[in-house]
């Protein structure tokens, strides 16, 4: 396995731009940028992590805003395609603590029409882990089966796949989720699943059931992240209930993002599950402080001295 690269994430960008209420007669929003797999990368990246990114992005003013945001954030970008017919995805949130409103204009998207052709399969063959999602999948026929082209090629080359199982049901019934998500999971060495939807997609309801559903699909381990609950993470033979940081919620857009990117920086460098489980808990608490999927996502000094004071 070559460490040239610590972490390789693939899906799709958006654009974000998030709500803020001034007033009745007022709104302000803030542009920054989204998309589960791409604040995942720019959460590892801030733990020090090695961390490219695999996409497509429009020939456009946003295409170019992303490019721009992940090289400053040091992520390899040679994987993203430019395509000149298709846009760059937005979408806008309106937040409220912890319930968010979203609204997307995604169809037809440059990162909806990736293909296998071309595909920079050097830079997974490179990596440590390949970290993509259900909503990565999810967006069309031509994603989905690039996704599984990326897995196979990740397994062909030794290079552990993590999973968010993250369900979006306005862009799959959830029979139609459910099978490939679950299908899916059962490829991955590392499971993230978060807690509201393992509940629609396994059916259990209690943390423990939800847990031992997931651990019987073969990931060498399973981190489902409870919100405000903390984290469990499952590895070997053992279970452990990882508690929250205490923390007053303005918003948690990318929470469970921020806790993949940090839980995935931190078992690349050689920490245990668990401890990586702890200091992904703390990363994730501090992100939802601020507003937007990445402005508050933490630097690893920020997080450490978090675990320090505690």
């Amino acid at each position: 396995m070559s460490g040239d690269i610590d972490i390789s994430c693939l899906g799709e960008p958006m654009i974000e731009f998030t709500r803020l209420n001034k007033s009745v007669e007022e709104n302000y929003y803030i542009q920054s940028l989204g998309g589960d797999t791409s604040n995942c990368a720019i959460a590892a990246a801030r733990q020090g992590a090695k961390v490219a990114y695999i996409t497509a992005v429009g020939d456009d003013r946003f295409g170019r805003f992303a490019i721009d945001f992940w090289r400053n954030e040091n992520i390899d970008v040679s994987g993203v395609s430019v395509f000149a017919d298709n846009p760059t995805g937005i979408y806008f949130i309106e937040p409220a603590g912890n319930a968010r409103d979203f609204t997307y204009y995604r169809k037809g998207s440059a990162a909806s029409t990736m293909t296998a052709e071309n595909f920079p399969g050097e830079i997974i063959s490179k990596s440590k882990f390949l970290h993509l999602s259900a909503i990565s999948q999810s967006i069309s026929k031509t994603a989905s089966e690039t996704c599984a082209y990326a897995i196979n090629l990740a397994k062909q080359n030794a290079v552990k796949i993590s999973y968010d199982t993250n369900l979006r049901l306005n862009l799959l019934d959830l029979k139609s989720a459910r099978k490939l998500i679950h299908e899916t999971a059962k490829t991955a060495d590392i499971l993230l699943p978060s807690l509201d939807e393992a509940r629609l997609l396994s059916g259990k309801q209690s943390i423990r059931d939800i847990v031992e559903y997931y651990i019987k699909f073969g990931s060498d381990i399973v981190a489902l992240k409870c919100g405000d609950q903390g984290a469990v993470v499952a590895y070997g033979n053992k279970i452990e209930l990882l508690p929250p940081l205490k923390v007053n919620a303005i918003d948690t857009s990318g929470a469970g993002d921020t806790f993949d990117g940090a839980f995935l920086s931190r078992l690349a460098s050689g920490y245990s599950p668990f401890d990586a489980g702890e200091y992904a808990v703390t990363a994730a608490g501090l992100s939802v402080k601020g507003y937007g999927a990445v402005n508050a996502i933490p630097a690893r000094k920020a997080v450490l001295k978090e675990n320090a004071n505690k």
